[in-house]
C-alpha cells in the first residue's frame, strides 16, 4: 500500500505453492498465504521452504501477505520448534 498502512512480519516458509506462491507461518502459529514482491521476482531469488522471510500485510486481509525480503539464517529473529527428519 503506498500510503505506509502495511504490517511488517517475518516467518518461515512452510510450503512451496505454483506460481510463486507460499504458505507461509508467522511467529504466533498462524499459517498465510503469500507472493513474492516484483523486484524479488525481478532479481530470481529463490525462496525454498524453511526460508525465513520479512512480509508486508494489508491490516485489512490478516490472510494475504508480499514476501518483500529473504533472510538468512543468522539474521531471522524467527524462533520455531525443530523439524524432524525424513529418512
Amino acid at each position: 500500500m503506498s500510503d505506509g498502512q502495511t504490517i511488517e512480519v517475518e516467518g518461515k516458509v512452510v510450503a512451496v505453492l505454483p506460481g510463486t506462491m507460499f504458505k507461509v507461518q508467522l511467529a504466533n502459529g498462524h499459517v498465510v498465504l503469500a507472493h513474492i514482491s516484483g523486484k524479488l521476482r525481478k532479481n530470481f531469488i529463490k525462496i525454498a521452504a524453511g526460508d525465513g522471510v520479512k512480509m508486508e500485510m494489508s491490516p485489512y486481509d490478516r490472510d494475504k501477505a508480499r514476501i518483500t525480503f529473504r533472510m538468512k539464517d543468522e539474521r531471522s529473529s524467527f524462533t520455531h520448534a525443530p523439524m524432524k527428519r525424513r529418512y
